[in-house]
C-alpha cells in the first residue's frame, strides 16, 4: 500500500524516509568493510600503483585468493569506486581500474583526502562489541589499548597528512609569535601525541626547534620513537611514556595538544600541566573536533561523524578510566572553555585563521 500525503504525519517524518536512512547506514557498513578489506590486504595500494588488474592478477599480486578478490572487486565496481573494461567478459577476465581521482581517497595515505583509515578505527571498536556492550550496561569503559593496533594505526594514518605535513606547512606559520619562536630554536611540548606525527611535522617543517611528545599509550610511545627516527628527526624528537606532569616546568615555547583533551579522563588536571609547562610569553594551543556550539537534533555530517565514534570508541575509552569525567568526542566550545578556566586560564581563543573542515584550533591564555 502506498502511503498518501494526507497520511503522511503532522510532524513530516514517514517511515519510508526513516527506513531510507537506516537501510542507508546498512550499505554503509557494508561499505566499510569493504574499505578495510581493500586497505589491509593491499588490494587499493596495488591497483593505484601497479595499475588494472583481472581477479587472478590481483591476487597474484597480493598473495591473495583469486575468488575473494572477485567478489571484492565486482562490489567496488557496483559502488562506483572501480571501473572495469568489459562487464560482459568472464569473471577472471574483466580488468578493473582505479580512477585517478580516486587514489588519494582510497589508496594514498600520504593524501589530505584519505579516507580509508577511518575504516580501521570502526573495525577495531566492532571487534569488542561485546566489551562495549557490557561498558554500556555498566557505566565501565574500553580502553586504547584495548581496542587494539588498528585502532590505533587507524588513527595515525587518518591524521598523518595534517599533522605531519599541512600543521607546519599551513597553520602554524599564521600564528605569527609561534612560528618566530620555532624558527629561533624554540622548544615544544607536544602532550598526547600518539604515533608522533605532529611532533615529527613540527621538527621536519623547523629545523632549529625541538619538541618533546608525551603520551600515556606504550604502544604509541613506541611507534612515536620508530617514526621519528625513519623520517630523520629522532635526534630532536623525544618521545616519553609519560603525561604532561612529566615536562620542565615554564620551558617550552609552545605546548599543544591535538585531537585528544576528549578522550582525557582529567582534562583539567592537564590542561594545569600544560600552563604549568608553557614559557612566559609562550602559547598554550589546543586542537580538537569542530562541532557545533551547542546540541540540535539537525547537526551536520561532521556532527554524526564525531557523534559516531564517541558511541565506538572515544567515550567507553575516556570512561575507562575510574573517576573520569567522560566528555566524548563531542567536546564543544563551551567545554573546553569551562575546562581551561578550571585549569587556571583567563581565556580561550577560536583560531578561526587555522581554517579546517573538521577541527578547531583554540590557543588559552
Amino acid at each position: 500500500m502506498t502511503t498518501l500525503e494526507t497520511d503522511v504525519p503532522s510532524d513530516g517524518r514517514t517511515t519510508e524516509a526513516c527506513a531510507e536512512t537506516v537501510f542507508a547506514g546498512i550499505l554503509g557498513m557494508e561499505q566499510t568493510t569493504a574499505l578495510y578489506l581493500g586497505d589491509r590486504l593491499g588490494w587499493y595500494r596495488s591497483l593505484a600503483q601497479d595499475g588494472p588488474a583481472t581477479a587472478p592478477e590481483l591476487a597474484a599480486r597480493t598473495g591473495t585468493a583469486a575468488r575473494y578478490a572477485r567478489e571484492w572487486l565486482e562490489y567496488q565496481a557496483v559502488c562506483g569506486l572501480l571501473t572495469v573494461d568489459d562487464p560482459g567478459a568472464a569473471p577472471d577476465e574483466r580488468c578493473f581500474a582505479m580512477p585517478a581521482a580516486h587514489v588519494p581517497v582510497l589508496a594514498d595515505l600520504d593524501s589530505e583526502a584519505v579516507l580509508t583509515p577511518f575504516a580501521r578505527i570502526l573495525v577495531a571498536s566492532l571487534r569488542r562489541i561485546d566489551d562495549l556492550l557490557e561498558a554500556y550496561r555498566t557505566g565501565g569503559g574500553v580502553s586504547w589499548e584495548t581496542f587494539g593496533d588498528d585502532a590505533r594505526e587507524g588513527q595515525s594514518a587518518q591524521n598523518r597528512p595534517l599533522l605531519r605535513d599541512a600543521l607546519a606547512r599551513d597553520h602554524l606559520p599564521l600564528l605569527g609569535d609561534v612560528d618566530a619562536a620555532l624558527r629561533a630554536g624554540g622548544r615544544v611540548a607536544d602532550v598526547g601525541c600518539g604515533e608522533g606525527w605532529s611532533p615529527i611535522g613540527i621538527a621536519r617543517a623547523y629545523p632549529s626547534a625541538t619538541v618533546d611528545g608525551f603520551d600515556v599509550d606504550a604502544a604509541s610511545v613506541d611507534a612515536a620513537r620508530r617514526h621519528a627516527a625513519a623520517e630523520g628527526v629522532g635526534d630532536r624528537v623525544a618521545v616519553q611514556h609519560a603525561g604532561i606532569e612529566a615536562a620542565e616546568a615554564g620551558a617550552y615555547d609552545l605546548v599543544c595538544a591535538f585531537e585528544c583533551v576528549h578522550d582525557m579522563p582529567d582534562p583539567v588536571a592537564v590542561l594545569a600541566g600544560m600552563r604549568r609547562a608553557v614559557a612566559p610569553g609562550g602559547t598554550v594551543l589546543i586542537m580538537d573536533e569542530k562541532v557545533a556550539d551547542a546540541f540540535a537534533p539537525d547537526g551536520d555530517e561532521v556532527e554524526q561523524l564525531f557523534y559516531g565514534f564517541s558511541l565506538m570508541c572515544c567515550l567507553p575509552d575516556g570512561l575507562s578510566t575510574p573517576g573520569s569525567v567522560g566528555t566524548g568526542t563531542v567536546m564543544r566550545r563551551g567545554t573546553l572553555e569551562g575546562y581551561a578556566r578550571a585549569a587556571g586560564f583567563a581565556a580561550v581563543e577560536v583560531l578561526d585563521e587555522l581554517d579546517n573542515d573538521i577541527f578547531r584550533f583554540y590557543r588559552l591564555c
